[in-house]
């Protein structure tokens, strides 16, 4: 029997997946759970038109993503910390204190998808790598200046 999967399910298969299972399997657990419907020809077309729908918004959110990206290499920010003596800053320059930055410049980046790419301790030029898309990372300098 094949059916079409509605949800992930571990060993079997994806959303969106054409499987072929036993039909006590199908009739009495997949589709009575709402996991799964049968795959007939006008529910193979339905999914054939959702993987393309699917397809396309992917694309959207890719080209969003990197016309973010393309914004973010030309913008450097000023962090603002209190620097001793020595040279060292007291405490440390966060994601947050990032993305807040950011969203100053007016671009809005959650402060999640923020990674140092080096351990922020003195004064000085560094930078960040944002994740913005699983194929699309951007990097962003910034600099430490004293308060």
């Amino acid at each position: 029997m094949e059916v079409i999967l509605k949800t992930d399910i571990k060993g079997l298969g994806f959303k969106n997946d054409l499987v072929k299972v036993k039909p006590g399997y199908g009739r009495n657990y997949l589709i009575p759970e709402g996991y799964a419907v049968i795959a007939n020809s006008s529910n193979k077309k339905v999914l054939a038109e959702n993987i393309k729908q699917a397809a396309h918004k992917a694309d959207k959110i890719k080209q969003d993503a990197e016309a973010i990206a393309a914004q973010l290499e030309t913008i450097t920010l000023e962090i603002p910390a209190k620097i001793g003596d020595s040279g060292k800053i007291f405490g440390k320059v966060t994601t947050l204190q990032i993305s807040d930055a950011l969203k100053a410049k007016g671009v809005d980046i959650d402060k999640k998808k923020i990674a140092f790419t080096s351990e922020v301790k003195s004064a000085g030029e560094f930078s960040v790598e944002i994740d913005l898309h699983k194929e699309v990372k951007s990097t962003v300098n910034f600099t430490v200046v004293a308060e």
